[in-house]
């Protein structure tokens, strides 16, 4: 098994009105959201967005989401989504990590995990394509 590259990513965002409800909180949806702008940047620092997967051949629907929330977002908040990948062989699992940027709480621990489909025939890869290894600088063995 081939170790995990070290790649992350943090990315800030200040918690807009139209995320919260009536307490000022963020709604636990949009915590999805806030997920998604971290792994964007995340794949597009291996110059490997969802354009990118399409144009490759695969599609990366996300199959799993978990969240753990630990204490509430609010408006106006400045606050710090971390992205890092954990595995990569066979799926795509990243975890995340949501802190406010003022005092360093931890909010929101989660991860997703991803699958690989064949674009043409929509049929789930049980090894990961070559065109993600090479993204990460791995060697593919032939």
């Amino acid at each position: 098994m081939t170790s995990v590259p070290e790649v992350a990513i943090t990315t800030k965002i200040k918690v807009p009105f139209f995320d919260v409800d009536s307490m000022h909180i963020v709604w636990h949806g949009h915590y999805v959201k806030y997920l998604e702008l971290a792994r964007c940047e995340l794949l597009d620092s291996i110059n490997y967005g969802y354009l990118e997967m399409a144009h490759s051949g695969y599609l990366w629907p996300v199959v799993d989401m978990r969240l753990k929330y630990v204490a509430p977002a609010c408006f106006g908040q400045w606050i710090q989504v971390s992205c890092k990948l954990a595995e990569f062989e066979t799926r795509l699992k990243l975890n995340y990590e949501i802190i406010d940027i003022d005092t360093g709480k931890r909010l929101t621990k989660a991860h997703t995990i991803q699958v690989a489909v064949a674009r043409e025939t929509q049929e789930m890869q049980f090894e990961t394509p070559a065109i993600l290894k090479q993204r990460l600088g791995i060697r593919c063995e032939r």
